[in-house]
Order: structure tokens, then C-alpha cells, then sequence
């Protein structure tokens, strides 16, 4: 029983310093990244550019809605295909309110219409663009409305105990659905174009330096507090039933609990965790558009939890950080052949790491700590 209790003593202080060090590894990375920037010159080795500074942004916003993926996935066994949808709608929510800032700044120069509007002969704004213009109210829609949607979706399916491939299957119709919906110039939303052409943020310019690292700061500051909600929520009682309803479900379900409450309310959870990290995304990259909803942007986030390791959140992290970085510079050189690279590495992945990157690397320290101990006890 003492030995038990001790290697369990050591394997919770192994999580605990490997929290420590993600929180600090990315705490540590965006401060001297933003220094780099802005207090480095331009002509210096350590300067670090805005388009980096930009591109690591995005790269951020793609690490959280692989931790809202791995949410599900990784400790529920929902394998969701669909939280590019939640992740889209969080982007529009913050994208209408950066169109209603640009204001008479516009190609045609109304102070109420959007661009879009105005050239499709629209007359009034749209109902459901009223109080958008606030920033407070938008981000307040960004997050109601995904979360509302993933509800009544979650409430409908889990409710029916639809499971497996038959709930993966029906959450990629939804984000497919979405995206053939937000492809139509009458939904008043941009139609295939989408929104762009953004200027200011709060007041703030968002071509400027100053802006561009102030969002990326921000958004890692995001991330280390989602991490860490996240992290107590599997700590805790609620986290300790989703993952046995991942590992059994009728048995949990025997035992008296309503599983389909703690599938629904960790599926919104997520949504909203995707929703955040679309509206961080939008004004670093200055445009959302129906593209945003293609199911093969979910399924390139499924890719990404898999490759770092499901059920760790870090992993899902290092995954986004580690596919997003290889296909910027793979695509640079040869773009073609990108798909076909990220289809070779989920199979491989799949195949030889069930347990990804962090898997592989807790079975080389269990290596070494057995082969240490058979040298210590020789």
C-alpha cells in the first residue's frame, strides 16, 4: 500500500511540474518574443518580426482549439469533427464588430452598412448586426452563440446516445452546413468573401506594432488560463467521471449518473474554448470566411491532438504548435504536396504512436528510470 501511495505521490508531482513548465515555457517564450520586438532593432539577429510575432499569434489561437478538441476527444472519447463550426462562429462574432468600426472609412464611405452591404444594395442592417458595434455585446455574442448551438446540439445527441462514428459523422454535417449557409450573400454575412478590411480594434490601430503584440500577449495569456480551468476541471470529481465515461459508459451510467448531462456540459465547454480562440484569431489575421468551416479544417485539428498526444492538453498544444510550424514551412516549399504529408503523418502517428509525441517521450523516461533503477539495484 506505502509503494502505492508513493508512486502516486510521484506521478501526481509529475503532472503538477509539467503544468509548471508548460505555463512557464510559454509565459517565458511571449515575453521575450514581444521584447524582440519592439525594443530590439530592425537590422538586430534577436529582432523578432511582426509577421512572426502575427504568425505565432495565429499559431496560439490554433493550440486552443486543439486543447477544446482534446477536451472532448481526449477524456471523453467524443471525437468531434466539427469544432472548426464553434471556432468560425466565435471569428464572426469578432469580425462584425471590426466591420462596424470601420464606419465611413469604407470603399463607399457608410457609416452604417458594411462595404458588402452597401454593393449588394442592402438598404438596413441586418437585425442580428444590432449592438455589434459594442464591443462588449459582440463578445458576448461570440461566445453565446456557439455555445447555445453546441447545447441544443449536444442536448439532441447525447440525449439519443449517439455515439462513435455516427456522432463524428453528424458533427462534420454540421460545420458543412454552416458552411454552405455562410457561402449565401443573402445571409448577410459576406457571402464567400467574408469579413475584412478590419481597421481598428478598441480604439487601437491593428496595423501597428504596438497592436500586433498586445494581441499575441493576450492571446497567451488566454491559452495559460484555459490550460489551467482545464486542468482543474479533470482534477476534480466532474473530470474523474468524464473519463470514465470515456473508458466505460454503461457501466458509469449503472452506477446512477446521467451521463448525457456531463457529455453536454463538457461539449459546450469546449465550444466555447473554440470560440475564444476564433475571436483571438480574426483581428491577427484580418479576415474570416466561410473557408473557416470546411470539414477538413476539424479534421487538421483532430490531426494535430493526435500527433502531440490526446488526453494531456499539453499535448494537444505542442501538436498545433509543432503540424501548424511544419506546414507553414512545408507549404513554402512545396505546397502541393502538403495534404498528402499531413495524411502519411496521421497514419504513421496512428499507427506507430497511439500515444503521440508525449506518449513516446513518457515511454523513453520510463525507460530510463527502469534501466536506472536495474543499475542501482545491481
Amino acid at each position: 500500500m506505502s509503494a502505492m501511495t508513493s508512486a502516486l505521490r510521484q506521478l501526481v508531482a509529475g503532472r503538477n511540474a509539467t503544468t509548471s513548465g508548460v505555463v512557464a515555457a510559454l509565459l517565458i517564450v511571449t515575453v521575450l518574443a514581444s521584447l524582440s520586438n519592439l525594443l530590439v532593432p530592425e537590422g538586430s539577429v534577436l529582432h523578432v518580426s511582426t509577421y512572426t510575432i502575427t504568425l505565432l499569434g495565429k499559431y496560439l489561437c490554433y493550440a486552443m482549439l486543439a486543447m477544446a478538441v482534446d477536451v472532448v476527444w481526449g477524456y471523453c472519447g467524443i471525437l468531434s469533427l466539427g469544432h472548426g463550426a464553434f471556432f468560425a462562429l466565435g471569428g464572426y462574432g469578432m469580425g462584425m464588430y471590426l466591420m462596424r468600426q470601420i464606419g465611413e472609412r469604407g470603399v463607399y464611405g457608410n457609416a452604417l452598412l458594411p462595404d458588402f452591404m452597401v454593393f449588394l444594395d442592402w438598404k438596413e442592417l441586418p437585425w442580428y448586426w444590432w449592438g455589434m458595434d459594442h464591443f462588449a455585446f459582440a463578445m458576448l455574442m461570440a461566445l453565446l452563440v456557439p455555445g447555445l448551438l453546441a447545447f441544443v446540439f449536444g442536448w439532441l445527441a447525447f440525449r439519443s446516445r449517439v455515439t462513435g462514428v455516427y456522432l463524428s459523422i453528424m458533427t462534420q454535417a454540421l460545420t458543412y452546413a454552416l458552411l454552405l449557409a455562410f457561402f449565401r450573400n443573402e445571409m448577410g454575412f459576406g457571402g464567400n468573401n467574408g469579413l475584412t478590411d478590419f481597421k481598428e480594434l478598441l480604439g487601437f490601430d491593428l496595423k501597428a506594432d504596438t497592436t500586433r503584440v498586445a494581441l499575441f500577449a493576450i492571446t497567451a495569456l488566454f491559452l495559460v488560463l484555459v490550460f489551467l480551468c482545464s486542468q482543474a476541471i479533470m482534477k476534480s470529481r466532474y473530470g474523474k467521471v468524464v473519463m470514465a465515461i470515456r473508458d466505460g459508459e454503461a457501466r458509469v451510467r449503472f452506477l446512477g449518473y446521467r451521463t448525457d448531462h456531463y457529455k453536454l456540459w463538457l461539449f459546450v465547454y469546449s465550444a466555447l474554448i473554440a470560440a475564444l480562440a476564433g475571436a483571438l484569431y480574426v483581428p491577427q489575421v484580418g479576415i474570416i470566411n466561410p473557408g473557416e468551416f470546411s470539414p477538413l479544417n476539424s479534421i487538421e485539428v483532430v490531426i494535430w491532438v493526435a500527433v502531440g498526444g490526446r488526453g494531456t492538453l499539453y499535448g494537444a498544444v505542442a501538436g498545433a504548435l509543432l503540424v501548424n510550424y511544419a506546414k507553414t514551412r512545408f507549404t513554402a516549399l512545396m505546397p502541393e504536396a502538403w495534404l498528402f504529408a499531413l495524411g502519411a503523418l496521421f497514419v504513421l502517428v496512428t499507427l506507430y504512436l497511439p500515444k503521440g509525441l508525449v506518449g513516446l517521450l513518457g515511454q523513453i523516461r520510463a525507460a530510463r528510470q527502469a534501466r536506472a533503477s536495474q543499475e542501482a539495484s545491481a
